[in-house]
């Protein structure tokens, strides 16, 4: 996509994402409580938690190795599983290279570190409108981090004072907020057959290899090709 204008970086492009995020926010925040209760169970320390939540900031890939957390850690296990999970922002990225093909230096890795889901749907947005000041994309991507960090460490205190024991319902909260988003991603009976074919798939692998993560990549992989395979079909008869 081309601009109408030269790329800025501005300090009123990143107070506007800051501002335009803040409604956006109260959904974070139960994500954040339950990564703060979810690290409190399996022995972190709330500076563990803390620093955790400052420097990796990637909520579905902390939720998911804390799930999968031993004692002691299985590092290339965690390591694995948190890559295969933020394999997305890959393709994330090549979107908002209208911007961020502009930046450099300190700005470039700042926005990329703390570059989110919605900040990024918020920034495709402001493309798609012609908007030049990528210091937007920064400054909501703040926004986020801040409230993570924040409701994490928060959510570490309540368990301290609650201190839940292993196997407690609570612990079911991050697997039912995941089922939760899944109903703003579906689009209707075109999803289904990929769907389903990623549960049977990832259902059969974590019977046959428990206690790891692979039935995340095969679930993955599986209803990613068979939705390729659809949409390639799809594209053919509409050629045709």
């Amino acid at each position: 996509m081309n601009l109408a204008g030269p790329v800025l970086f501005t300090r009123v492009g990143v107070l506007r994402g800051l501002r335009l995020s803040i409604p956006m926010l109260l959904p974070l925040i139960p994500f954040g409580l339950i990564c703060g209760v979810l690290a409190q169970g399996v022995g972190y320390s709330m500076l563990e938690t803390f620093l955790m939540s400052a420097l990796v900031f990637a909520g579905s890939a902390q939720l998911v190795v804390l799930g999968i957390w031993t004692h002691p850690p299985d590092l290339i296990a965690v390591t694995f599983a948190a890559f295969v999970i933020n394999l997305r922002m890959a393709l994330m990225g090549p979107v908002l290279a209208p911007w961020l093909d502009h930046l450099r230096g300190w700005k470039l890795w700042g926005t990329l570190f703390v570059l989110v889901d919605q900040s990024w749907a918020m920034a495709v947005a402001e493309i798609k409108n012609g908007q030049l000041d990528a210091g937007f994309l920064l400054g909501s991507g703040l926004s986020f981090w801040t409230m993570w960090v924040a409701s994490s460490v928060l959510g570490f205190a309540l368990a301290e004072v609650v201190r839940p024991v292993p196997g407690h319902p609570l612990f079911f909260a991050a697997l039912a907020v995941f089922v939760a988003l899944l109903t703003s991603m579906w689009r209707g009976r075109i999803d289904l057959l990929p769907w389903m074919v990623a549960a049977v798939v990832s259902t059969i692998v974590a019977q046959l290899l428990p206690g790891t993560f692979w039935y995340i990549v095969a679930g993955a992989l599986a209803g990613s090709v068979v939705a390729g395979v659809r949409d390639e079909r799809r594209a053919t008869r509409r050629s045709a």
